[in-house]
């Protein structure tokens, strides 16, 4: 797996303070997105242990509140077989760290299994998704693009906490 950036104090992805990963490799190529430099399996610098083990260090810290994975698309299957390594890690050394999880793809159709056909599925699916506190799923449609929305770009997506069921409403 590659990636394109790291931030190492991101208020835009997600609620609080967080460390947001970018990972490279998109199949979705959504008109208007604001990451096509993200699109390319190849770009970017390769994932090491040495940048997980980056990742964990600036995780650590007290104003963190938790972990962002975007891109590109974390839930292209070959990006999930490397970052569940990261979210297993994460929930084992810091367990009160909250992840959240930006995805082209939509949570029942594609990620639950709805859809047998789905691209996204694959044998460690099931299991990032049960480390993943917030997803903000569905293709960000240009259309629908809308600035007021907080989290997301375009009104189809979906801020949902898996955790404890349904939207999460932010304010």
């Amino acid at each position: 797996m590659n990636y394109c950036n790291i931030k190492k104090c991101d208020i835009a992805d997600g609620l609080g303070v967080r460390v947001s990963l970018f990972v490279s490799g998109c199949t979705h190529h959504c008109k208007g997105c604001f990451n096509p430099e993200t699109w390319d399996f190849a770009a970017g610098k390769s994932y090491t242990k040495e940048t997980e083990d980056e990742i964990m260090t600036l995780l650590s810290k007290s104003y963190i509140n938790g972990l962002t994975l975007l891109g590109g698309e974390p839930f292209e299957p070959s990006n999930q077989r490397e970052l569940v390594k990261l979210l297993r890690r994460v929930r084992r050394e810091l367990p009160q760290k909250n992840v959240w999880c930006y995805t082209g793809y939509t949570y029942e159709s594609d990620l639950l299994g709805g859809n047998p056909e789905s691209r996204a599925r694959c044998e460690v699916t099931d299991e990032m998704l049960s480390m993943i506190d917030v997803l903000v799923d569905g293709e960000f449609k240009e259309e629908l693009k809308d600035i007021a929305l907080k989290f997301r770009g375009s009104s189809n997506q979906r801020l949902l906490d898996l955790k404890n069921g349904g939207e999460l409403e932010i304010k």
